[in-house]
């Protein structure tokens, strides 16, 4: 394939109008591949994609060539994202790289992308670290592994992926960071523009935030303004949006403060906007010198930095990494880290001596040259034609070396019905069709349970939208428990007031259930306090609890605590308590032909196996995982049709031993059971076949079930109530709504392609 042959580039980016550097430099790299390449504008025909990374302000006015977005924290997004590029006729895709564009610990959630994606792959590194922490390198390794070709911005850059990340050198290839071309010329009509004529001006531009250096600037000012009274500091860009979202505009606040104690306030320019390129250029056209004071020596690539220099500043800079390598050979002047009397001095010398400064800013102009867009564009078409051949001529095409553990098409999680449900008091027991419906109060465990979906939420999508339910769930629990302690209350009326004063065994189990699993994925350290202390003055109702089903929700819960705090022997002992309890009771009642608990199946029964093979594995046994397998079994055996759909036990009565199974009412309950014990059945035995039993389970819901009827209300996003012998009960009550959210999360767990935990 010759460069020219390649006519269609797809970016996984994040990408203008965000404010963010690599959106900037993303939209640049598109645009000046479509002039410079493909000759003709960047937009929807001009043969450049865009799978755009949105951050958590949310989506973007984007151009036509945006043909994707993706949530970042949304798992299942990346994966539409795969599918869409694998469809779509681009021949190569670029990925621009940095860990905090994509969710998950150090961004892990981009290989859901990269592990489906089947085109070759050409990463542009971002950050490269010379002394990354495990998980970083490993992602980075990772990332690399899945890449045709990767492109850095630094001579440095290269000799870390050797030497520390392991790439082999022909696989690397160094492209400067692209720049505007703009005329060399000198700085005074431009700095009539911003009102600074016969000013001496400084430059720093660039979203602010600490770790810029911006505070030994302003020392540095201090200092030189006795000598150059005149003297402008200007401080370009707004404060990075991450800064701003956490604490508001305190830091640039402090900045401005500090002007003020030094008495520098009227040299100290902030000019709080985020500038198109244009107006960027002619900010560094006004300006006399230009200042990246950086204090970290692993600043890898400075696009600020690059555009200085093309534009032919006279630059003073910390010694980082990219600063080496750019201003070498007289193009710049490097002072120490933190070291503000040195700027200071350097200032005053390059503004006292004009000869000099305009021998820097030529000799920095002209390296610039090899560093304009229109060449940047000609190396990345480059790189790109030879990714491509490469690619094509590989034996096997660089697919995923692990594998997706559950691959169907899922709707999108969707938790507005249970929100609906949900008033300041909690989320409320029943619905009149899909209205809430107040006669009938609330309960504390369907409260549990939609704790779990939250906190669920949080952990696979970092879906923050959900901590004002989180915490009317949590608070719920909390008002549950007696003042004296005790078991959890588990009625309440809409007026408030408790129905009982002793919930129900299974209560307990579903409340210690629903705080492990907050108190192992917590959102923050207050709810991850308060779930810990709550399952802490739970745990002793433990010895009162006697149905195997209710030791099975208690289980579920020992395990999630034991993950946040293994630590915590008493937990750890009730643990094997209720195993040895299931065993036991398991062994008394169980014969071939019945190998169950019990004279009586009933509801939610799927717990009761999903209990013991988490338990087993937690424990290291394996006669408790066996048992826990030939339940689930049997379970799903004696609840299969004869077309092989899944046919539930009916609530008329249940299934008596020696007795036919009833056939209705089905209720949303049981599928949910029966998907979590499938998925703890596949992590402690490997066998595909609980993947396929969860997916026929899964499908229950969406019609594949004795009426053939859909119980998702789509529009409300509600879940109908269950099955009647000829219709659905068209009610959308708070346990059928928990046990659609339930399943559809799990499945969309087992969607990622790293192996959740059994539970």
């Amino acid at each position: 394939m010759n460069d020219e042959e390649i006519c269609k580039i797809g970016f996984i980016c994040s990408y203008v109008p965000r404010k963010c550097g690599i959106a900037t430099y993303s939209h640049d790299v598109a645009r000046s591949l479509a002039e410079h390449v493909h000759h003709e504008p960047l937009n929807g025909n001009s043969g450049i994609i865009v799978a755009a990374l949105n951050d958590r302000e949310g989506t973007y006015s984007y151009g036509p060539e945006v043909v994707a977005e993706i949530d970042h924290h949304r798992r299942e997004q990346y994966r539409s994202a795969a599918d869409l590029l694998n469809l779509s006729k681009v021949d190569v895709v670029s990925l621009q790289h940095e860990y905090g564009l994509f969710g998950g610990d150090y961004g892990v959630y981009l290989f859901e992308l990269l592990e489906r994606l089947n085109k070759p792959l050409v990463s542009t590194l971002h950050t490269i670290l010379s002394k990354p922490s495990e998980g970083q390198l490993n992602v980075l390794r990772r990332v690399c592994e899945h890449s045709t070709r990767v492109v850095v911005m630094a001579d440095q850059a290269v000799k870390l992926l050797e030497e520390v990340y392991g790439v082999a050198p022909e696989r690397i290839c160094k492209i400067h960071h692209g720049v505007p071309d703009v005329p060399f010329g000198d700085t005074e009509p431009f700095k009539q523009r911003f009102g600074l004529a016969g000013r001496p001006t400084i430059l720093t531009f660039g979203l602010l935030g600490p770790g810029k250096g911006i505070e030994v600037m302003l020392e540095a000012v201090a200092k030189a303004v006795p000598r150059h009274p005149d003297l402008a500091y200007v401080v370009l860009g707004v404060t990075h949006p991450g800064i701003r979202r956490e604490s508001g505009e305190t830091y640039r606040m402090s900045l401005e403060s500090r002007a003020v104690e030094l008495g520098i306030q009227k040299n100290v320019l902030f000019h709080n906007r985020y500038v198109s390129t244009a107006d960027l250029c002619e900010y560094l056209q006004a300006a006399d010198l230009y200042a990246t004071p950086y204090p970290a020596k692993e600043q890898m690539t400075s696009g600020t930095l690059a555009y200085a220099l093309a534009a032919g500043s006279s630059i003073v800079s910390t010694p980082y990494w990219h600063a080496e390598e750019l201003l070498a050979d007289g193009r710049g002047t490097l002072v120490d880290f933190g070291d503000s009397a040195g700027f200071a001095q350097a200032i005053s010398d390059l503004l006292t001596n004009r000869d000099r400064r305009e021998t820097i800013r030529r000799s920095a102009y002209e390296y610039g040259r090899q560093m304009i867009w229109a060449e940047s564009a000609k190396r990345y078409s480059t790189t790109f034609g030879e990714a491509a051949r490469e690619f094509a001529e590989e034996a096997r095409r660089r697919a995923s070396q692990r594998r997706v553990l559950l691959r169907m098409s899922l709707p999108e999680v969707r938790p507005q019905h249970m929100y609906a449900m949900t008033d300041s008091t909690g989320l409320l027991q029943h619905a009149v069709y899909s209205l809430p419906d107040r006669n009938h109060g609330y309960s504390t465990d369907d409260n549990a349970r939609s704790l779990i979906v939250t906190a669920m939420l949080w952990s696979l999508f970092q879906d923050e939208s959900a901590f004002p339910y989180m915490n009317t769930y949590l608070s719920f629990l909390h008002y549950a428990r007696p003042a004296g302690g005790g078991r959890f209350r588990n009625f309440m009326s809409y007026d408030r007031r408790w129905c009982d004063q002793d919930g129900s065994d299974d209560c307990q189990g579903r409340v210690l259930w629903a705080l492990g699993h907050l108190a192992a994925h917590s959102p923050s350290d207050s709810t991850k306090r308060l779930a810990t202390e709550l399952f802490g003055t739970g745990m002793p109702a433990i010895h009162t609890l006697s149905h195997p089903r209710s030791w099975a929700l208690a289980v579920l819960g020992l395990h999630y605590f034991l993950r946040a705090l293994p630590e915590r022997d008493d937990a750890r002992d009730h643990l094997t308590t209720l195993s040895e309890r299931l065993s036991q009771r398991s062994a008394e009642h169980e014969c071939e032909e019945w190998p169950w608990f019990d004279d009586l199946v009933t509801y939610d029964n799927g717990r009761i196996p999903q209990a013991m093979i988490i338990a087993g594995y937690m424990l290291g046994d394996q006669s408790l995982i066996r048992r826990g397998l030939r339940s689930l079994e049997w379970l799903l055996k004696i609840q299969t049709s004869d077309s092989g759909n899944l046919s539930l036990i009916g609530n008329s009565g249940w299934l008596r031993r020696g007795s036919n199974k009833p056939n209705f009412d089905q209720q949303p309950l049981e599928p949910a059971a029966l998907i979590g014990a499938c998925k703890a059945a596949f992590r402690a035995s490997g066998d595909s076949r609980w993947l396929v039993e969860m997916r026929r389970c899964f499908e229950w819901y969406l019609g594949r079930n004795d009426l053939g009827i859909s119980l998702i209300d789509f529009k409300s996003r509600g879940c109908y109530d269950g099955l009647h012998t000829d219709s659905v009960n068209l009610n959308q009550g708070a346990e059928s709504v928990v046990s659609w959210l339930l399943s559809l999360l799990t499945m969309h767990e087992m969607q990622t392609g790293d192996a959740p935990d059994i539970g």
